[in-house]
């Protein structure tokens, strides 16, 4: 039994869809821990800083930033807007979504679960490996959206 559990793991470990699969689920259970205090999931958290920053933002240019579907976005946006966070107004065949003071109060919480993640697994990579990661999942990210199917 356990050369067939080291074969199979060996096989899986050496697969990068495996890999980053077991790395995002780890890096998801730390971002829910971190951002459990601002009473909002990770996603919706890194939704409302990215309005709040910039005031104002296209519904359609936020899900691309964020590489979200339009369904999963507007599901996400439909959240903030009943707690108050955002306003949406559409604008012809745009969406436009605006800060409201309700949103802008809780920016100091999201900022500190950020830097409450990131802390997390700031220790682990150098700097220089940190920014050499980024730069590899940048280029497949970028590679594997733009492939045809």
């Amino acid at each position: 039994m356990d050369s067939i559990q080291d074969a199979s793991d060996c096989k899986l470990n050496g697969c990068l869809f495996f890999s980053t699969t077991k790395l995002a689920r780890e890096l998801g259970r730390l971002a829910d821990e971190a951002f459990s205090k601002t009473g909002l999931s990770p996603s919706h958290a890194v939704l409302l800083y990215i309005i709040n920053v910039n005031g104002e933002i296209q519904q359609k240019e936020v899900g691309e930033l964020l590489h979200l579907t339009p369904s999963t976005i507007t599901r996400l946006i439909d959240k903030l807007e009943r707690k108050g966070y955002v306003k949406k107004q559409s604008e012809g065949k745009n969406v436009c979504l605006r800060a409201t003071p309700e949103g802008l109060t809780q920016q100091e919480q999201i900022i500190a679960s950020w830097n409450q993640l990131q802390n997390s697994y700031r220790n682990i990579l150098t700097e220089e490996e940190t920014v050499r990661f980024l730069e590899i999942s940048g280029k497949l990210l970028q590679n594997l959206k733009d492939k045809p199917e």
